[in-house]
């Protein structure tokens, strides 16, 4: 795959932020700089960016897609009041080997999404409940 100026720039926004970015947001972050780049370049360079292994897609029901550089095996954590999304190390979750022996199934890989409020939320709560 070539790497023009425009992937190579919408690659290092996604690697470089921990923010799990969605396409809108890129293209926002990237335009101040770069007048010219249309959203669909944005769309195209990400598809393709994905699809060759070098970011993946994070599919949260009821939210847009999400892009992550972080290519280690990892789960994700929603904060249901900010909507932030935090990285937790794989593991957490395994399925027990009566189940893979039993069911004949071939796991390859697995993404879990835990939702909670952030530590941050709960701060804020508290102080606002505490100010009362």
């Amino acid at each position: 795959m070539k790497f023009s100026r425009q992937r190579e720039m919408i690659l290092n926004e996604v690697i470089n932020s921990n923010a799990h970015l969605t396409a809108d947001n890129i293209y926002e972050n990237l335009r101040v700089e770069n007048p010219n780049l249309s959203l669909g370049t944005v769309y195209r360079n990400l598809t393709q960016l994905e699809e060759h292994g070098y970011i993946k897609k994070l599919n949260v029901p009821g939210d847009p897609v999400r892009y992550d550089g972080n290519l280690e095996e990892h789960d994700h954590f929603i904060c249901e009041k900010c909507g932030k999304i935090i990285d937790i190390d794989s593991g957490l979750v395994t399925l027990s080997d009566s189940f893979l022996n039993d069911s004949g199934v071939t796991v390859n890989s697995c993404s879990v999404i835990f939702k909670g409020v952030c530590s941050e939320c709960k701060k804020k709560e508290l102080n606002i409940d505490n100010s009362k």
